[in-house]
């Protein structure tokens, strides 16, 4: 990549620590089809998966004790099941069709939260729903093994749970160490990885933990309500870049 190229992939590693550490991994998917501008989404994705990887542990040191261990024994198996699925796909889904998917599903969600809460009906917490995350669960697997892009489909079902923040974000934090490690057997059976894309994700790692970092800062910052409205607005921007991405493609 040219210093133009380096510059725009070092910004999108900063917002994926950010956004994993505190928004639940929603502006996630961003450095696959930044980076995809100057190298193949294959190798894009090869790049990112250390990457994500050192910053889930650094992000399981950060939150250990915090995560709700009911709402992961329902997302975990489901992921697992979507990232076979996804590995199956590999080569064989285009990421436009992917990509729009998800994005439009994404939006759809955000904008039926934002009319919920204008009208006042917003939903409680209810009981849990085991065939929603199994759906949401699988989606993110699913996604997330062809682009990094699982944080709109989990992030629907924790939006509905209205975990408090820290839960929130500790969830999230492990839900997507246990999928990102799933996926890394998986990604070496497609041959993924070579010594540029390794060495690549060597030169970036150390923006690791200094994005997460912000992201917990600024998840102590900001009180309960704008958490929950921020985060639906940050899901409802990473669905508008998918579709973009899509309708690019």
């Amino acid at each position: 990549m040219d210093l133009a190229g380096w510059a725009v992939t070092a910004v999108a590693v900063l917002l994926t620590g950010i956004s994993k550490s505190g928004l639940g991994g929603a502006l996630g998917g961003l450095a696959v089809p930044f980076m995809s501008m100057w190298i193949s989404p294959r190798d894009a994705v090869a790049v990112m998966l250390p990457i994500l990887i050192a910053m889930d542990f650094v992000g399981i040191r950060a939150w250990r004790g915090r995560a709700d261990w009911a709402e992961l024994r329902l997302l975990i198996p489901a992921a697992l099941a979507g990232i076979v699925l996804g590995t199956l796909a590999f080569g064989v889904l285009s990421d436009r069709v992917v990509k729009g998917t998800v994005g439009l599903i994404a939006v759809g969600f955000a904008l039926d939260r934002v009319l919920r809460r204008s009208r006042g009906a917003v939903a409680g917490p209810g009981g849990r729903r085991r065939g929603f995350a199994w759906l949401c669960g699988g989606g993110a697997g699913f996604t997330s093994t062809l682009a990094h892009a699982g944080g709109p489909p989990f992030m629907i079902y924790l939006l509905s749970r209205r975990l408090p923040k820290e839960t929130f974000a500790a969830t999230s934090v492990f839900f997507f160490a246990a999928i990102n490690l799933a996926k890394l057997p998986f990604y070496l059976g497609l041959d993924l990885f070579s010594r540029d894309t390794l060495l690549m994700s060597a030169m970036l790692l150390p923006l690791v933990p200094l994005g997460v970092f912000i992201g917990m800062r600024l998840l102590a910052r900001i009180p309960e309500r704008p958490f929950y409205l921020f985060a639906t607005a940050a899901l409802g921007l990473s669905g508008a870049k998918l579709l973009w991405d899509a309708l690019l493609a």
